[in-house]
């Protein structure tokens, strides 16, 4: 049941005193995140938007230090009012690589020794190889792989095993994409495509495993997003065109439009969902 059962008209009809509940929901007030691929791009979008709902989010990147642009963001955070509901969320920065699977589970388990808890864990780095599927090497195949499905799933594990010691019914997000869904016109990407194929299916199988033990696990997929990953491909003369028609809006997302996706799986907003992929794709997989 979500923390807050007396709500809605549910509320109305037992007499509560009334009172504004729907945003509440979104509340992430004394809950620990962790961001893996956090440092920029669609991670760090992410990281924000739950640090503005209260969260101490931890974002995890390969960056030894993080950058003046990160520092940036971390600055903001600290600086926004607490507002009514006394939010305080934060920022914080790790360095790690998400291949490494003990040294993931290593590090939530840090993040809970200094923090007390673990409530969200987003699985979200990633990287992107282009290749003809015929030239594709071993090495630059199975190094996509490792990231993109080894990667997410030795950051569910962390956050899992300590929000299963902790009894904690946890939210994790796995980041997936509209390539795991459809193959992109004219894009040799065999490797990105099939480990978003294989996240879809992570997330929905680890959801059936979790969810006896009151963890939820979700994917969403993103379509064609301007990020620092794929910023400099839109230089190309014409391309930015040429995706944009690829989905019925005729235009390409910006990060900031994956904040509320990113807070309503996160938070008890999204309560009974559990093995779900949310598109946000501008409509290109309704074609």
């Amino acid at each position: 049941m979500p923390t807050t059962p007396n709500v809605g008209v549910t509320a109305a009809l037992a007499g509560a005193a009334p009172a504004r509940t729907s945003l509440a929901l979104f509340s992430l007030r004394d809950r620990v995140a962790l961001v893996t691929g956090g440092h920029r791009g669609i991670g760090l979008e992410m990281a924000l938007a739950l640090a503005e709902a209260g969260a101490v989010v931890y974002c995890l990147d390969l960056a030894t230090e993080p950058s003046d642009n990160w520092k940036k963001v971390q600055s903001y955070v600290s600086a926004l009012p607490a507002g009514e509901q006394d939010l305080k969320g934060r920022l914080e920065y790790l360095a790690g690589d998400v291949r490494d699977q003990k040294a993931m589970w290593a590090a939530v388990e840090g993040i809970v020794q200094r923090e007390g808890r673990i409530d969200i864990c987003m699985a979200n780095a990633g990287i992107l190889h282009w290749s003809d599927c015929l030239e594709y090497s071993a090495e630059n195949f199975k190094k996509v792989h490792e990231v993109n499905v080894c990667g997410v799933l030795f950051a569910a594990q962390a956050a899992g095993r300590q929000m299963v010691k902790l009894g904690i019914p946890g939210s994790i997000v796995l980041s997936a994409s509209t390539s795991g869904h459809i193959t992109n016109p004219t894009q040799h990407l065999t490797a990105y495509n099939s480990s978003k194929s294989a996240v879809l299916q992570m997330a929905r199988s680890l959801a059936c495993e979790l969810g006896p033990k009151k963890i939820r696990v979700n994917s969403i997929s993103p379509g064609y997003i301007v990020s620092d990953m794929t910023r400099g491909a839109l230089d190309e003369p014409g391309l930015e065109e040429r995706l944009s028609a690829h989905n019925p809006m005729n235009r390409l997302g910006s990060t900031d439009e994956l904040r509320g996706v990113a807070l309503f799986l996160a938070s008890d907003a999204s309560s009974f969902v559990t093995g779900a992929d949310i598109l946000i794709d501008g409509g290109q997989c309704s074609w």
